[in-house]
């Protein structure tokens, strides 16, 4: 059989060497991989073939070739090959395990896959029931040499991943393979840590010995191949495997944390070890690695490591310009065995396994701490859980040291919430860290934002246990802000100049300090007793922040916030109330550029976000203190609706938006006047002039007729951009109307109590059960304003009928489509983060005209799905409402677009069950 095998290798040999060949042609490729399957399937002598083949005279692709012929005969052919055949390959290939290979350094790793894969899956076939001795010819094998040992790592670890991890086999199979491995897994285990004994201590020895250090790389080379092999058993086997003789190995773990070219490998081990869940009795012994040893070992790695990750810094004022993956790897592997050591510790504190808080707690947390104000940002974020869950328990949150650290946590989190370290940047040592962990600066934004949050939620955590001290340092982040002049750094705005950018460092600062102090002060009146609150220091920051004065919009936006977070100190000292609503009225028109009252109507330039911002923020801002305290407010009800009035008498001073937001606030605040007679008065003034424009003849026909609709707003109409839209105020004035009685319908209310509502004319009756039954102020000026209302409705579904589509003009012909904000958020796609604050936002017509449709469609059904619970029993008994919604809201509804349905349905199906309540019920 010679004389073929040796033809047969040959024309092997060419074959891989033509599939090989980067010069080959494709046809001659293809011919020549369908010989190689060909030969595998059919050949006869593919044993011989495979072991010539693989001998390692040959070139190292035609032996992976060989090697692999031999892996497909035992994968495919073993069960039908006679035992002797079986015996000769099998100790054909324990010889290539022995001899078949170059030393460990030379050798490569492709083939000693493949040879540990083919070894593998012979095991699969015979362990334990005709290889008994398997094991010990392994241990025997290792003892011939470094290549050889590591081989027998590769082919333990194989087997652990093709039996335990991504299990392929029969399960009787894998049965039979799984327990003998787990009785055996003592002498296993002793077996692994001998050998990594073994080999450490001689690296160690070698590598301070010239002219060895080949050999010691050989050492370390299987002392990685065993760390790996271990990585794959210690996820799975008994617990008490890794903690046997007092937790040797993961001693061992923590002394190999301490050599460089180990310390990611047994950092991993050590990782998957602590992870560990099951019983806590098991788990208890873990906690030796608070000893004083593991502590040292582990502090020194993280130092040691963090030093090491940057290369190439000739100074500390100059970037980085290098990172050692190998090392940053290391560190954060290094943070997580920290994590998980903690969330061990919170376990296993205050169990019932009875473990008492570790001695050397202290230093785990300035160990823990050193990753949490490390430049790297991924590593800060992979602390805030173990953080949140340490200031969350019970017994380990009132410990001295844990107290301690929180004043320290707090440090670290006032330079943590500075949002710096962008890819495309180089103002912060974090910035190269970012470049390896996110591919774009929207990357980086989306996790900083949730780091962000996830900082918020510890800090809050904190406040709990140690809330003035947490409110101490933000009153001097405060202040020092405040008496801080503004940095507007190198990137210059483009709004104007002088003016901060996103990016600018007071920008950033003042943002961070403005999340830090809303954290903390929110905390405040829930964890002090009120005789302890600090009211005198709180309406000090609050004096400071409202004299403050800034024509920056950046700036003002984290100022508003500000007032905002300290505005319950208002509520004990009541002489600073209009103070504040000075403020935020001046914000509520604030404009960068400043114009005369005269010009001030035509201003027509585009504001920037930055500005629309502060303008949102002041109008929520109201519409929050309304809110939550409208019965403080209610004293100067009567400024704020003066105030209201003059900002209202120019149509052009506020947007719809805005108006509709002071609207609310005062309807909110009009409703501690728990006087049916004096609302219901109210609500009459404030919604006269809507009530006139809405239910005018005018209106009433623009709003029944498609045709006069589209052209009433303009839909109609070819405009150029650089044309005006003259009718854009008819869409202004329509939207004005929408927003204010959805406004109206949703904060107008009768009082809770219900001795104030019967006293106040809110209850006009009960129900048969005795529940009362309640009238809303706002019931006439609604209600009068319904019809034109479910007009519009159908008008708007009848607009996506073929003939109204026609008269759409070219410019408007996409005005019904899915605007561009709806889209990105559907698909998930972040805004640019570095300039959208600066820019004024031009809009086109048609963006315009799709915003006024979208905004107005959603808008009425908000309308109705609010009056339900506003009007109750006065809407629900409407005569004829039942054939008014499905003659409106279910008009051409074939015809309308599938996104616009969704949020109809969403509202209307309450209020139709609803109706069918009250129906049945009269």
């Amino acid at each position: 059989m010679g004389e073929p095998v040796n033809e047969m290798c040959e024309q092997l040999i060419k074959a891989v060497n033509v599939m090989m060949d980067a010069e080959s042609s494709q046809i001659y490729r293809l011919e020549a991989l369908k010989f190689c399957e060909e030969f595998k399937e059919k050949c006869p002598f593919s044993v011989s073939c495979g072991l010539q083949l693989a001998d390692k005279t040959q070139t190292a692709v035609v032996r992976h070739f060989g090697l692999q012929i031999l892996e497909h005969v035992v994968k495919f052919n073993w069960n039908n090959m006679p035992q002797l055949d079986k015996v000769h390959l099998k100790d054909c290939a324990m010889d290539l395990l022995s001899k078949g290979t170059y030393p460990i350094l030379e050798e490569e790793s492709h083939i000693k896959d493949v040879l540990a894969r083919i070894i593998v899956e012979m095991i699969k076939r015979e362990w334990p029931q005709h290889w008994p001795e398997m094991l010990k010819e392994m241990e025997t094998l290792s003892s011939t040499g470094e290549a050889q040992t590591e081989l027998v790592m590769l082919i333990l670890l194989r087997l652990a991943e093709d039996v335990i991890t991504f299990p392929t086999l029969p399960i009787q199979r894998r049965r039979d393979i799984q327990q003998t491995l787990t009785q055996n897994m003592e002498s296993i285990f002793i077996f692994l840590l001998s050998i990594l004994q073994i080999h450490v201590d001689e690296y160690r020895k070698l590598k301070r010995t010239p002219g060895q250090e080949l050999q010691a790389k050989s050492h370390c080379r299987v002392g990685v191949a065993t760390l790996n092999t271990l990585a794959g058993y210690i996820d799975w086997v008994a617990v008490t495997h890794i903690t046997n003789d007092n937790c040797r190995m993961l001693e061992m773990l923590c002394l190999l944390l301490s050599e460089t070219e180990l310390q990611l490998e047994a950092a991993e081990c050590l990782l998957i070890a602590i992870s560990r869940k099951g019983k806590l009795e098991d788990r208890k012994p873990l906690m030796s690695l608070f000893g004083d040893v593991a502590m040292h070992f582990i502090l020194s790695a993280a130092q040691s490591a963090a030093g090491a990750a940057i290369c190439n810094t000739s100074s500390a004022t100059e970037p980085v310009v290098g990172l050692v993956d190998r090392h940053y790897t290391f560190l954060k592997r290094l943070c997580q065995v920290l994590c998980a050591l903690g969330n061990q510790l919170c376990c296993l504190v205050g169990s019932d396994v009875e473990v008492e808080v570790p001695a050397n707690l202290s230093k785990y947390m300035e160990a823990f701490l050193a990753f949490t104000t490390h430049p790297s940002q991924f590593l800060r974020a992979a602390t805030q859980i173990t953080w949140g869950t340490l200031f969350r328990h019970e017994i380990l949150s009132k410990d001295p040291v844990i107290m301690e650290m929180i004043i320290k946590y707090f440090r670290a989190t006032m330079t943590n919430l500075v949002k710096t370290g962008f890819p495309s940047r180089n103002d912060s040592p974090s910035c190269e860290y970012s470049r390896h962990d996110f591919d774009s600066d929207e990357d980086f934004n989306t996790f900083f934002n949730s780091f962000r949050a996830q900082q918020g939620e510890v800090v809050r955590n904190a406040c709990r246990i140690v809330p003035l001290q947490a409110f101490q340092i933000a009153a001097e982040w405060l202040q020092y802000q405040i008496s801080t002049p503004i940095d507007i750094g190198t990137v210059v705005s483009k709004t104007a100049e002088g003016l901060c950018s996103i990016l600018s460092p007071s920008a950033v600062q003042w943002d961070a300090m403005t999340f830090f102090t809303e954290s903390v002060v929110a905390q405040i009146f829930k964890n002090v007793g009120h005789e302890n609150l600090p009211v005198d220091q709180g309406i000090e920051l609050l004096q400071a922040v409202l004299n403050y004065d800034t024509r920056d919009p950046l700036i003002l936006s984290c100022v508003l916030t500000n007032v905002s977070a300290l505005f319950h100190f208002v509520t004990h000292r009541p002489q600073f109330l209009t103070l504040v609503l000075q403020k935020l009225f001046a914000s509520i028109t604030f404009e960068v550029v400043e114009e005369s009252k005269s010009d001030l109507s035509h201003f027509q330039a585009p504001r920037t976000r930055a500005v629309k911002n502060v303008r949102r923020h002041a109008c929520s801002s109201i519409i929050k203190m309304s809110r939550d305290y409208p019965h403080f407010l209610l004293p100067c009800f009567d400024m704020l609706y003066s105030h209201v009035k003059k900002l209202f008498s120019d149509e052009a001073l506020l947007t719809q938006m805005e108006k509709c937001a002071l609207i609310e606030a005062l309807v909110l605040v009009s409703n501690q006047f728990k006087d049916y007679t004096k609302q219901e008065a109210f609500l009459k003034e404030l919604m006269a002039t809507v009530v006139v424009r809405w239910t005018s003849e005018e209106m009433r026909r623009v709003l029944c007729d498609p045709a006069l609709f589209l052209a009433f707003v303009g839909a109609d109409q070819q405009l150029s951009e650089d044309t005006q839209d003259t009718l854009s105020i008819n869409r202004s004035r329509l939207s004005f109307c929408v927003y204010t009685i959805l406004g109206v319908v949703k904060r107008a209310r009768w009082p809770s109590d219900l001795e104030e509502a019967k006293a106040g004319g809110f209850v006009v009756g009960y129900t048969l059960a005795g529940a009362p039954i309640y009238r809303n102020p706002c019931t006439h000026q609604v209600l009068a304003l319904l019809p034109n209302l479910l007009a519009l409705i159908r008008t708007h579904n009848s607009l996506f009928l073929p003939e109204n589509m026609c008269r759409l003009s070219e410019t408007f012909s996409r005005a019904y489509d899915v605007t561009e904000v709806e889209k990105n958020v559907v698909l998930g796609l972040p805004q640019p983060v570095l300039d959208i604050y600066d820019s004024p936002v031009y809009k086109t017509h048609l963006e315009r005209m799709q915003g006024f449709f979208c905004t107005l469609h959603d808008n009425c059904y908000h309308i109705l799905g609010n009056a339900g619970p506003a009007l109750q029993q006065d809407f629900y008994t409407i005569e004829g409402l039942a054939e008014e919604i499905v003659g409106s809201a279910f008009v051409s509804i074939d015809n309308v677009p599938d996104h616009r349905l969704r949020l109809m349905l969403h509202i209307l199906l309450p209020v139709t069950g609803k109706l069918t309540f009250y129906l049945n019920w009269i």
